[in-house]
């Protein structure tokens, strides 16, 4: 069994999405979590995930969509985390590329959702794109400041060092079709090198489909193409591959056993 443990299955249309459900489990996919990005959204993301029991959900602030408006204090994410459907927080980070939201909105939600990630008890689901240094200073000083808190990179396409300074807080990585494109060697070569026990898989679909579907529309069901470029670099068989991920997924993502 394989999991996607980041996708947005409310961005597919009502009617397609259990067509896009049934391909994802014909394809070996047996868990899915499907990501909030705004406090608004929240509803439906648990809607999804309680009418599908093999799809999970996560709530939160996107970066892209911290200037929308006043910002949910750290109690309040954590009051919409409380559902049993609900397995993690965010994604919430940086997004330095695209810079949609002002920085420091940016960086006040990313550590509001760390505070509300260590009140509920779950993992935080982690956005970085172009702000790596800043990305490991708030993770640095939310844990010197308030204490230890799970956390996922998810999507990862940033710099060796945050992904090895990550694990050494005791974080998790995980790897999207950006592993499956041609010009992503030194994506590959950080995850044939980070320990084992920290690595996940996801689509972020519909985005980011991975080689041999790129430029098409994303689905669950395609991770199964970047597991395989993972099994590949890490000198792993197909199915001690989705053994290890499936394994870390289920220790990260407690609630969701």
């Amino acid at each position: 069994m394989l999991v996607d443990s980041h996708c947005h299955l409310d961005y597919y249309v009502e009617d397609e999405i259990e067509q896009v459900l049934d391909r994802a489990r014909e394809a070996g996919i047996g868990r899915m979590v499907t990501i909030g990005v705004r406090m608004s959204q929240a509803a439906r993301v648990k809607e999804i995930a309680t009418r599908f029991p093999d799809v999970w959900g996560t709530v939160g602030i996107h970066p892209h969509n911290a200037g929308e408006g006043p910002l949910p204090t750290p109690e309040e994410i954590a009051a919409e985390a409380d559902h049993p459907r609900i397995v993690g927080i965010g994604e919430s980070g940086l997004d330095y590329f695209y810079d949609k939201a002002p920085r420091d909105a940016q960086a006040e939600n990313f550590a509001r959702h760390i505070r509300a990630a260590r009140l509920a008890g779950l993992p935080l689901v982690v956005h970085a794109r172009d702000a790596d240094d800043d990305i490991l200073a708030i993770l640095r000083r939310e844990r010197e400041t308030g204490g230890a808190f799970d956390f996922l990179l998810h999507c990862f396409s940033s710099g060796r060092d945050l992904a090895e300074k990550a694990v050494e807080m005791g974080g998790y990585v995980s790897f999207s079709g950006i592993l499956t494109f041609p010009k992503s060697q030194e994506i590959r070569d950080i995850a044939r090198d980070l320990p084992a026990e920290r690595l996940l898989v996801e689509t972020d679909a519909p985005y980011l489909a991975p080689v041999p579907f790129r430029g098409k529309r994303c689905e669950p069901g395609m991770v199964a193409h970047t597991a395989k470029v993972l099994a590949e670099v890490r000198g792993l068989e197909m199915a001690a591959l989705a053994d290890l991920t499936t394994a870390n997924f289920m220790r990260l993502f407690r609630k969701a056993s």
